[in-house]
């Protein structure tokens, strides 16, 4: 008898071992490629791993350019999957859901499917009652994209929409390059190009819940940099009106919780959306700016999102019902999750109102959307800024110099990670220019990192004797300046002076229409954040 229980302890332990040792190819958001690995419309389907210096782990797949999962730290350090999806291919086939999807060729709604370029009336796909949602009955959430994965942090997903594919006019030709950097930053940056005239708006539409668990968005904090939003009829398509979000539950101007007010069914909106389903119109004009900040105070985790986008489409998950089980067998019940969608606004190819979604031959269609991940406190926020001096890859995020979401950073001008910032002007060192920031010919120099003699000169390079001509010295871009023939063309900025926007400054970072400039012609990467620390000027919408 003895001798029988002791088998049976030594097989259970065994079990135990085997079970704790199992090895997955997704270490923390344990998956596996082979559950993902299938054949799909003739082409494999594969699972793909980016990890970055601190862990996160992110996970994507062929089928809709999926994100699968996103594991980040809380603020004790254990790492969860803050994404909804399932853990094999097989439910993704099965169910119709845009969980982690690329969404298009147009985001969210088109009034009846229809619309008129040029002329000529398009009748699209209509899946959503009378309208036309995310592309139609197969989006390319539906579709396999091909995946080139560059490196341990970066891959990019293309595919090729065919002229007439779900209605849509013109061979669309677009990729997207997903960057995880080591500042928990990741980027998604999207390309178009078109062989006739269009409309396309992308985006992605991934449902997170910050708690890890997928249980609730309800006690989330949301903040939102938008004093307006686009009300919907009852058929949920925009009245082409632009509300003011003051005096209703739909500002969040400041965080607020997001269960605070969703049930408020005597707002009219609410009722109609069975919660938040709506588009915010941004403030925001770049990405170098926060566009909203979701947190959740029990981990602690957070996500800012930046973008080139006007909008944002906010989705409460008002219509997960609970027959879906995801990941680890978790079921996914209504408001299990919040998805932020950076777009143009909805049926925009109708409402020439609205910014422009049309796509012409010869122009690239650019859009950006970056999630950055974090964890509150301010203890948490000054070791992960510590952390993130070190990265290599910390400058060419988009918002490196709001690093690790260090939102009380007064003193961030004297800090080593702000040092390389785009920003000249803040910067008490000017990269060895030790008198610079003092300098009145030098404080509003936008390239004040290649001026070798920055302290000798009004912010012209070759401009010896300019520092010593009374009407040059205050001024850094010598537009105005009578006497300033002699000086080295301004920096090449031989038509500046012609330019409405540059005429009474040289920071072209803060010019609207600055990528017509000379001083933004290295800007051109700004959406790839290669060079974004240098630049300032904002993508093309």
């Amino acid at each position: 008898m003895k001798t029988k229980v002791f088998l049976t302890s030594v097989l259970a332990a065994c079990l135990m071992l085997a079970s704790c040792g199992k090895s997955y190819d997704a270490p923390k958001a344990q998956l596996n490629r082979a559950d993902f690995q299938t054949e799909i419309d003739g082409k494999q389907n594969d699972l793909y791993i980016l990890t970055n210096a601190n862990g996160v782990e992110v996970t994507m797949m062929n089928f809709g350019a999926r994100i699968v999962s996103i594991c980040t730290p809380d603020k004790n350090g254990k790492f969860a999957d803050i994404v909804l999806g399932f853990d094999n291919i097989q439910p993704y086939l099965d169910n119709k859901t845009d969980f982690g999807a690329f969404i298009g060729r147009y985001g969210n709604r088109i009034d009846k499917g229809q619309f008129s370029i040029d002329g000529i009336e398009y009748q699209v796909s209509v899946n959503d009652g009378t309208n036309s949602l995310h592309g139609g009955v197969k989006g390319y959430q539906y579709c396999m994209f091909d995946i080139e994965q560059i490196n341990n942090q970066q891959l990019v997903v293309s595919y090729t929409s065919a002229d007439g594919e779900m209605g849509f006019p013109g061979t669309l030709n677009m990729k997207a390059t997903y960057t995880l950097t080591d500042c928990n930053s990741l980027v998604i940056a999207y390309e178009a190009t078109t062989d006739k005239a269009t409309v396309v708006n992308l985006t992605n539409h991934s449902y997170f819940n910050l708690a890890g668990d997928a249980q609730s968005v309800l006690d989330h904090m949301l903040y939102l940099n938008a004093d307006a939003y686009t009300p919907v009829n009852d058929i949920f398509i925009t009245t082409g009106e632009i509300a003011s979000v003051e005096g209703t539950p739909m500002d969040f101007r400041q965080p607020t919780r997001i269960g605070e007010r969703i049930n408020n069914y005597d707002f009219d909106q609410l009722k109609k959306g069975n919660g938040y389903d709506h588009n915010w119109v941004l403030n925001t004009k770049c990405p170098k700016e926060l566009a909203g900040k979701l947190a959740d105070p029990v981990s602690g985790r957070t996500l800012e999102f930046y973008t080139n986008e006007p909008g944002v489409q906010v989705y409460t998950g008002n219509f997960l019902d609970g027959s879906l089980k995801g990941k680890k067998g978790v079921v996914y019940n209504q408001r299990a999750a919040i998805c932020l969608e950076t777009q143009h606004y909805p049926d925009s190819p109708n409402r020439p109102e609205f910014p422009s979604v049309v796509v012409r031959p010869g122009e690239t269609y650019k859009s950006i959307c970056i999630y950055k991940f974090g964890v509150c406190g301010k203890a948490a926020c000054e070791q992960a800024a510590a952390a993130c001096d070190k990265k290599e890859n910390c400058d060419k995020a988009a918002n490196c110099e709001k690093k690790a979401n260090c939102d009380k950073k007064q003193n961030c001008a004297k800090k080593a990670e702000c040092t390389k910032a785009a920003n000249c002007e803040k910067k008490a060192n000017c990269d060895k220019k030790q008198d610079c920031a003092k300098k009145a010919e030098c404080t509003k120099a936008a390239n004040c990192d290649k001026k070798q003699n920055c302290e000798k000169a009004a912010a012209c390079d070759k401009k010896q004797d300019c520092a010593k001509k009374a009407e040059c010295t205050k001024a850094a871009a010598c537009d105005k300046k009578q006497n300033c023939e002699k000086a080295a063309a301004c920096e090449k900025k031989q038509d500046c002076a012609k330019k409405a926007e540059c005429t009474k400054a040289a920071n072209c970072e803060k010019k609207a229409n600055c990528e017509k400039t000379a001083a933004c012609d290295k800007k051109a990467n700004c959406d790839k954040k290669q060079n974004c620390e240098k630049a300032s000027a904002c993508p093309k919408r």
